[in-house]
């Protein structure tokens, strides 16, 4: 009942404000006036009565807040009227406003992009049932993750640690919509796929284990849900039609859920088919073959209560018996778990190192914007120490002053938050619809959720606290009488150091995200003009696969002698030349090298891996790769001729021990036709070294064969013209357009064509260019706002140097020598810590290193200007000192 009784009377003093001040008033103006009748009878006059009270009792507004305190009603009131006080001094003062809320728009937008990306990326990267208990199988001690389909059945039914073990593999197809062939994006997958991911159907129903009765027994597919939105218009009859995937029919039987893009978070296919129709979409199954890991990748779900090193050991027992019994095919058959997101563990390290040092990055930037903030804070508190110290001595209490700045400091941080994450939410949405290639159907999911807006009102709060207690120092240790006796300029100099602190700090976070801004630049222009391998000037590349227009293997060479005989009577072509795939491309294949003198041909036994191509006889000339010694192939090296070869001197040097030595010698490797046998191959040419699957790998052993020798369906024409590669795109498109109009084509210029192989390091460069733009802006407006302050301070004195016959020189070194000081100081600072800060950035980008000289320089010079930038306007103030005007207004 009391517990009531108090709810009741806290509602009447919310309810009933007025009438319970205004009975405070008049209960102190009665204690008031009792005091000034005993002063009145103790022999004092009226007037001299009343006074002396008032100054017994002090400030009725402080009397009424200690009575409203005291009774625990007065929280709401006084947060209402120091929000009313803020919002009236900050439009009194609408520059210093704007930039407050400018500058954290900037740090909490960038923070919030960073952490969605990281939100999205590592925190919740697959949107599955349970995706913490799935795991990829990685093989050998490179990780890798390609399978076998025999070794993916013996480790899916031996195992006793998974719920379920799902194989799928990547393709292309071609898709016969009626009008001109479409390509497809692909994923064959075993039967149990769905079924293990925990997945339902959105239309339909999904192609279940009891579906595969061998090879090629399953010809139905399932759509993606934007695919079928996409091209079928969402329409719920497509269920059961038949359709054209490279020229076999195949059965809709089912549409995913709108958020289901399997389980790679980058690649969003447009439709699954079952894995043992895999010869009917690619032309070869091998479905048979021990040897041929051609699997992408194996998933599986663990079983409640299996621990990571229980379930690796139970495949690595599978693994072991495996190589006992298939030497020749398996090798390295024990395993390691990663996470499927992320191509296993392939990409998973770098990307998170890479969002680590980002998230440090924009943690520096917030930072650099508090101590920007708390600068122009402490100097507004500085120019309002007479208001303070006025305050002060009417009454006001330091705690309530303090209350006020604290208000109108979260109100600047909320404010400038909701600006930075609005337009960070802007920019999220726009990078998840964004497609980076048109090629392939690469996305970047990146859609804030509730967990990014929570995080911005965090950091919001944080940032607003923590500038705002910079000038509470100040406040407490200001003493009213001293203030109002001296003025406002007093104690000057102890109020500058706290932001000298402040502006070094923000000075160096800023030369920090200068030079790694620098660093990311200088190593992306090594990356796009290094050594290759091959000539990307002036060539274009033609992405095709024949088995999409329903070659088969015995056809295609004769295809693809047609396809190169027409584009070389183009004018203006140069060369033409063809191979399965292109270095820096969508990947090359790799295969084990044995020595000749090698006869026990296990995997244990290679000499080395290396990549393979298999090309037309022009297509070095074609890809301007340099021939060092021996020959390149001719129409006569068929499958009539004896097995020959061209490697590369890195090739050379790992298995012949030099690249003169190299012609004329033999080397063993698995047959591309027929994967279980060797076959001997004699060396007739050495090329350059190059790149082949990253631009920042080690270097690669490579080896080229003769498309005649193994056909093969993968189709690219590398085109040297000496004509504008943009313009010369149409005319090869309805040249091959005539050959044969059903085969679907991608054509693009070679430079383009990297475009996969850079977006790391673009990526990259972009962050990085932001964040150094930022906190630029962020590092002028701290030098200026200390500069000019530091000038508007010292006009009096500044006038008197000018009238006793200073030098421009020594007036500009009196105002500013301070600044540049501190200018010098925080970036020589910045850039110790952005050397070692950008070491992370050699696993990104190709050829980075915060060691480079034009790196440093830049820097330094960066730095600079922004020092010059941001005093210019100051300076010209200084130097336009009218001593007259100041001793007048004196």
């Amino acid at each position: 009942m009391n517990l009531l009784a108090y709810f009741r009377s806290i509602k009447d003093k919310f309810l009933h404000r007025s009438e319970f001040d205004q009975d405070i008033t008049q209960e102190l103006r009665s204690h008031m006036q009792h005091r000034a009748e005993d002063l009145e009878r103790s022999g004092l006059n009226r007037a001299e009565a009343q006074r002396r009270a008032r100054l017994e009792f002090g400030a009725e507004e402080r009397f009424r807040e200690e009575c409203q305190e005291a009774v625990g009603g007065n929280f709401l009131d006084t947060l209402v009227q120091d929000i009313r006080v803020s919002l009236r001094v900050l439009r009194k003062s609408p520059g210093f406003a704007c930039v407050a809320i400018l500058t954290l728009a900037l740090a909490i937008g960038a923070n919030a992009i960073v952490f969605s990306v990281i939100n999205s990326f590592l925190l919740h990267p697959l949107n599955l049932p349970q995706a913490e208990n799935l795991y990829q199988i990685e093989r050998g001690k490179d990780r890798v993750s390609g399978q076998s389909y025999p070794d993916y059945l013996d480790l899916r039914d031996r195992n006793h640690s998974f719920d379920g073990l799902a194989a799928y593999n990547i393709a292309v197809a071609g898709l016969d919509n009626g009008k001109e062939p479409l390509r497809a994006w692909i994923e064959e997958t075993s039967g149990n796929y769905f079924d293990v991911l925990r997945v339902r159907p959105y239309v339909g129903r999904f192609f279940q284990p009891s579906d595969e009765r061998g090879a090629n027994s399953a010809p139905c597919m399932v759509l993606t849900y934007s695919f079928w939105h996409t091209h079928f218009r969402g329409d719920r009859s497509v269920i059961g039609q038949v359709v054209q995937v490279n020229k076999r029919p195949f059965t809709i039987i089912g549409v995913t859920p709108p958020e289901f893009h399997g389980t790679l978070m980058f690649f969003h296919p447009d439709f699954f088919v079952p894995l043992v129709n895999r010869e009917q979409i690619e032309g070869t199954g091998h479905l048979d073959v021990r040897g041929e890991h051609w699997i992408f990748a194996v998933v599986g779900r663990l079983k409640p209560g299996i621990t990571l090193a229980q379930a690796i050991a139970d495949l690595n027992g599978i693994g072991s018996s495996l190589e006992k019994a298939y030497p020749k095919s398996d090798g390295q058959m024990f395993f390691a778990l990663g996470h499927p997101s992320f191509y296993g563990d392939y990409l998973g390290p770098v990307i998170q190192a890479f969002l680590g040092g980002l998230m440090l990055l924009s943690g520096l930037i917030l930072l650099a914007a508090c101590a920007n903030l708390g600068s122009l804070f402490a100097a507004r508190a500085a120019d309002r120490s007479r208001e303070v110290a006025l305050r002060l001595a009417l009454g006001s209490s330091r705690s309530r002053i303090l209350r006020q700045v604290f208000t109108e400091a979260v109100l600047i941080s909320l404010t400038g938050g909701a600006v930075g994450l609005w337009f960070s939410v802007i920019l999220l949405r726009g990078l998840s619809t964004w497609q980076p290639f048109a090629k392939w159907p690469v996305y970047v999911p990146v859609n804030p959720e509730t967990n990014v807006y929570i995080v911005a009102l965090v950091l919001a709060l944080a940032s607003g606290f923590l500038f705002g207690a910079v000038p509470v120092r100040q406040i407490l240790h200001t003493n009213p009488y001293e203030v109002v006796k001296l003025g406002a300029g007093s104690r000057l100099g102890q109020r500058i150091t706290t932001r000298d602190m402040l502006l070094v700090v923000q000075i160096a976070i800023c030369a920090v995200l200068v030079t790694s801004s620098m660093v990311a630049v200088r190593g992306l222009v090594r990356a796009l003009h290094g050594n290759f391998g091959f000539d990307p000037q002036n060539s274009v590349v033609i992405d095709t696969d024949l088995s999409m227009a329903g070659y088969t293997t015995d056809k295609v060479p004769e295809m693809q002698k047609r396809m190169i005989d027409a584009l070389q009577v183009i004018p203006g072509v140069q060369s033409v030349g063809l191979a399965d795939s292109v270095p820096l491309g969508e990947g090359a294949n790799t295969k084990i090298i044995f020595k000749d003198e090698t006869t026990d041909t296990r995997p244990a036994n290679a000499a080395a891996h290396a990549a393979i191509f298999r090309i037309s006889p022009d297509y070095f000339r074609a890809d301007g790769t340099s021939l060092l010694s021996g020959r390149a192939f001719t129409w006569h090296d068929d499958e009539s001729a004896p097995r020959v070869g061209v490697i590369n001197a890195e090739f050379a040097r790992r298995i012949f021990g030099s690249v003169s030595g190299a012609i004329g010698r033999y080397f063993k490797t698995p047959d591309p036709n027929h994967v279980e046998s060797i076959v001997r191959v004699q060396v007739v040419g050495v090329v350059e070294s190059g790149k082949y699957n990253s631009v920042t790998e080690d270097p690669t052993a490579a080896m080229f064969l003769p498309m005649l020798q193994s056909p093969f369906s993968s189709t690219w024409l590398v085109v040297r013209c000496n004509r504008d590669a943009l313009q010369i795109g149409p005319v090869i498109r309805s040249t091959l357009h005539n050959v044969d109009s059903s085969i679907p084509i991608y054509i693009q210029t070679r430079y383009k064509e990297m475009d996969g192989v850079l977006l790391g390091a673009r990526m990259a460069t972009i962050a990085l260019g932001v964040l150094g733009i930022i906190g630029a802006m962020l590092s002028i407006t701290g030098i200026f706002g200390m500069a000019a302050y530091s000038v508007s301070k010292r006009l009096r004195e500044l006038g008197i140097r000018i009238a006793l016959g200073a030098r421009r020189s020594e007036v500009l070194q009196s105002a500013l020598g301070r600044a540049f000081k501190l200018l010098a100081l925080g970036s020589a600072a910045g850039l110790v810590l952005g050397i070692l800060a950008s070491q992370v950035l050699a696993y990104i980008v190709y050829s980075a290193s915060p060691r480079d000289p034009l790196v440093l320089t830049g820097a330094v010079l960066a730095m600079s200007l922004l020092g010059l930038i941001a005093t210019w306007i100051p300076a010209q103030r200084a130097l336009s000192v009218d001593p007259l005007i100041l001793f007048r207004d004196e």
